[in-house]
């Protein structure tokens, strides 16, 4: 599949954040509901004086609720609308978007690069703390508090089963035509100051609800509700159990999006868009 950008066009990489408290996650939605793509496009859009509106690319889609300190996307733009409003359309979008939503920097990208396929991997952060007290409330809208004590090398001893190049069916939430087959980079929790429990995941991919299935799994065991390797029975199972809790979005933050040398660019984006199997399974794309 080409994803060469059409004649006349400039590619731009937009690095931003975003407090998810109030959208309805990234994508635009046929009802109207107000999200971080639509609110983008529309400022975009308002601050060029564009009759169209010109559609952002994302790293990784967030949910309902889900926030993003590092996410990355592009959107290909008109080379003389580029050339007029670069110097000022940072400034611009910060001003005429709500606060909580922030472009950071506005780049000509690379040739070959595609936020969502160039990505080689991203890197998510889930915090928790079981003070039995609750959370902070200057941090309620970002940590989930979990009303068990947990135990963190318990935790961390049955995230060991499940890093690695899996099929994550068990912790996702099936898509049509979607495969569930990632490589699990790094999950692994730490307590930080304050006593909260932070959780990093990183992948090179993440499939729906992937990521607070994984983490509803481990709370389980951390607070002894579960044996240190029922999370790695559950993946080898290969079907949504019902025992696995999704946890709440809010805890969840996408922190970084990594991407391969500028060279390598095009090759990961024509890689990204294979459907991949297991070694020894069924299925050749």
């Amino acid at each position: 599949m080409s994803d060469d950008v059409q004649a006349g066009f400039v590619r731009i990489r937009l690095d931003l954040s975003y407090d998810g408290k109030d959208f309805s996650g990234w994508a635009k939605q046929a009802r109207g509901q107000r999200t971080v793509q639509g609110d983008i496009e529309d400022a975009l859009r308002t601050v060029t004086r564009s009759k169209e509106t010109y559609e952002l690319t994302v790293a990784g889609r967030t949910d309902a609720g889900v926030h993003a300190r590092g996410q990355v996307a592009h959107v290909d733009l008109p080379v003389e609308l580029w050339a007029e409003h670069q110097d000022k359309l940072l400034r611009r979008l910060a001003g005429r978007l709500s606060h909580d939503v922030r472009v950071w920097r506005l780049t000509e990208a690379p040739s070959g690069f595609n936020a969502r396929f160039s990505a080689i991997w991203r890197r998510y952060a889930y915090r928790v703390t079981d003070n039995p007290g609750g959370v902070d409330p200057l941090l309620r809208g970002h940590v989930l508090w979990h009303d068990w004590a947990l135990d963190m090398d318990a935790m961390n001893a049955a995230a060991e089963a499940l890093v690695g190049e899996h099929d994550f069916a068990a912790y996702c939430k099936k898509r049509e035509g979607a495969t569930t087959i990632r490589t699990l980079q790094e999950l692994r929790w730490e307590r930080r100051p304050g006593g909260i429990l932070e959780a990093t995941v990183k992948a090179d991919a993440f499939c729906h609800n992937m990521v607070r299935s994984l983490v509803g799994a481990l709370l389980f065991v951390g607070d002894g509700h579960r044996p240190v390797e029922w999370p790695g029975k559950v993946l080898a199972a290969g079907v949504r159990d019902s025992a696995v809790h999704v946890v709440r979005p809010h805890g969840l933050t996408l922190e970084e999006v990594g991407y391969p040398a500028d060279e390598l660019l095009a090759a990961r984006n024509l890689e990204a868009r294979n459907k991949r199997s297991l070694p020894g399974s069924a299925g050749c794309c």
